[in-house]
């Protein structure tokens, strides 16, 4: 027999989740009676792994084989907290650890608890939002576009379906300084579009006058590239996408500037001295240089890439704290808040004052951080990151639940991993965020999600140019993307969609997963599949806001409940490859199913649903 104890059921530990500070949490042991326990202790353990209390397990009573003890504790301050059990024997005691077992029970991870802020909110627009992701350049064009001050040099594509240019240089740099022309005008042109998909959210890709197309590289924060447009297209882009219910995101590119930039001026291209001409330029002391000017430090050692001392007066003024800063600037221009690029390189002091400015200047302005793994025990740099336990981020990019979803549908997992992720984040992470996170399949750092489901991306970069899925492969990836999208759109989180995934594009990793947007080429299939699933979250509370809990998750068959203000949906998917036989109820979408008996469905293999009860 084991000793019992989950984290995630709430007969084991009340509330379920994150705390906040003096809220009380109650813990429930069972530990067989064989093993003669005479007192249990839960350990807790600060961050750092140094001590920060204890909490005595008082034996409450027997049931069956086993005897139950009950504590219950509060932290009197935010952070991160981890503990195990230490159970006391007549002559001896051995500690309990997450994944330990009754005949090695100290090997496995300690448990962990966060305690947050009690103040910590999240914009109610952003919970449960449906996100539309826009790489500027690629999406649409209307009219000419402003080349008068464009960065040099450059191309710009004739055909708007040309490949796009993927060979380096003779010295062997990847410029990324060819355009299609897509534009503010076009977006704004496309806004009965997005909003056809259920978006609520826009999310663009960095628009800031850059020197490449994909504006990682900014040259000047406070102006937008003159090929995208002009402040005032901004702003009407913004109001377009107001007037049909949908907050606008921009991408805030703060832990480096491009060389050839306004603060930097490698090239000399930018009026005024930039701290590679002076050492005497305004902008100076954003750099560290060894010596000046010709080494310093980059992003990942790209040169073009001069990171900045992101605690500097000067530039935490500019970026943050000035009247009209950066991020002022472009809230009072229309945004709704910021996606930061890399995160994890932006001190928590940083993050925390960004957060507290947006929020002066608009209220519910949403701040999402750019995070691959799991927030809330993030560690970089050799340190442990506050995301959450501090209140900075509204919001991360949830790419533990792509890997899990793509896992599930590819077969690598029969569903009890993608369960295992699901709710160690929904227990990890703060309500108020899971429900705002970004879940994607796709984005402009990922490979296209459709070759992604059926390609492992072997071979060179030439090759990847010219691979493209053959007739079988598009179909059984067509295929997998149904199911993968149902669970990205039926799971807690904001479904976040990568432009152009919805047409059925194809594409391996950067730069041709940015491929222009084939409008008039689309896979009507797909597409409207998509329309499908942004319809259901809007009329579905229960799938943008409520709880989860997983009621079958193995033989490549899912089953979860989603509870919110006495409704509960239930979602069916089966992977398997036999037909699976479920309860009905009313039908809010399905695919591969029919009608078996009045109170039952049948879901063929590839099949799944979502029911509400």
């Amino acid at each position: 027999m084991r000793i019992l104890f989950d984290s995630q059921q709430t007969q084991f530990k009340t509330p379920f989740g994150t705390l906040t500070p003096k809220e009380n949490c109650t813990l429930r042991i069972h530990i067989p009676s064989s093993v003669g326990a005479k007192s249990v202790e839960c350990v807790f353990q600060q961050e750092d792994g140094s001590p920060a209390m204890t909490c005595t397990m008082e034996y409450a009573m027997k049931q069956g084989a086993y005897d139950i003890f009950k504590g219950s504790f509060a932290f009197e301050e935010t952070g991160l907290y981890f503990y195990f059990f230490r159970i006391t024997q007549q002559h001896s005691c051995f500690r309990l650890f997450k994944q330990g077992n009754d005949t090695n029970m100290e090997a496995g991870d300690l448990w962990q608890v966060s305690c947050i802020p009690a103040d910590f909110q999240t914009p109610d627009w952003a919970k449960g939002a449906t996100i539309y992701q826009i790489f500027p350049d690629r999406f649409h064009k209307v009219g000419r576009c402003d080349l008068t001050d464009k960065l040099q040099p450059y191309t710009v594509h004739k055909d708007w379906y040309e490949e796009v240019d993927w060979r380096p240089t003779a010295t062997g740099e990847v410029l990324n300084n060819d355009f299609y022309g897509g534009n503010f005008k076009g977006i704004t042109e496309k806004m009965d579009y997005i909003a056809s998909l259920g978006t609520t959210l826009l999310y663009l890709n960095p628009i800031s006058k850059s020197f490449s197309s994909h504006r990682y590289d900014t040259g000047d924060y406070q102006q937008p590239d003159p090929m995208l447009g002009t402040m005032e297209e901004f702003s009407a882009l913004c109001e377009a996408a107001h007037s049909r219910g949908i907050r606008v995101v921009l991408d805030g590119v703060y832990s480096h500037t491009g060389s050839n930039s306004l603060y930097f001026n490698k090239n000399g291209t930018f009026p005024g001295k930039g701290a590679y001409q002076s050492e005497s330029s305004p902008y100076y002391s954003w750099f560290t240089f060894h010596p000046w000017p010709r080494s310093y430090n980059s992003w990942w050692d790209f040169d073009t890439l001069p990171t900045v001392n992101k605690m500097d007066p000067a530039f935490v003024k500019y970026i943050i704290t000035d009247e009209d800063s950066v991020v002022a600037h472009w809230l009072k221009a229309g945004a709704d808040g910021f996606r930061l690029d890399v995160v994890d390189e932006l001190p928590d002091e940083f993050v925390l004052m960004l957060k507290k400015r947006i929020r002066e200047v608009k209220p519910d302005a949403l701040l999402i951080g750019e995070v691959w793994e799991d927030a809330s025990n993030k560690q970089a740099y050799g340190r442990r990151r506050r995301y959450f336990v501090d209140g900075e981020l509204d919001s991360v990019m949830n790419y533990p639940f792509r890997t899990a979803i793509m896992n599930f549908v590819r077969k690598m997992d029969g569903g009890e991993q993608l369960k295992t992720t699901v709710m160690n984040l929904a227990e990890n992470y703060p309500p108020q965020v899971i429900n705002c996170c970004m879940t994607l399949l796709g984005t402009h750092d990922t490979p296209r999600i459709l070759t992604a489901l059926v390609d492992d991306f072997n071979g060179s970069r030439q090759e990847a140019s010219q691979r493209f899925l053959s007739r079988s492969q598009y179909i059984r990836a067509e295929e997998r993307l149904l199911m993968a999208a149902f669970l990205q759109y039926t799971l807690p989180g904001s479904p976040s969609l990568y432009y152009g995934d919805e047409a059925g594009m194809e594409g391996h990793k950067d730069p041709f997963n940015r491929r222009s947007y084939p409008w008039g080429r689309e896979n009507r299939v797909l597409l409207e599949f998509f329309r499908q699933l942004g319809q259901l979250r809007k009329e579905c509370d229960a799938l943008r806001l409520g709880d989860i809990e997983f009621t079958y998750a193995t033989d490549h068959r899912l089953t979860f409940c989603r509870r919110y203000e006495g409704k509960t949906v239930r979602v069916y998917v089966n992977r398997n490859m036999d037909a699976w036989d479920i309860p009905a109820g009313r039908l809010l979408m399905g695919h591969n199913l029919r009608t078996v008996a009045p109170n039952w469905l049948s879901l063929a293999p590839q099949g799944f649903c979502v029911v509400e009860d």
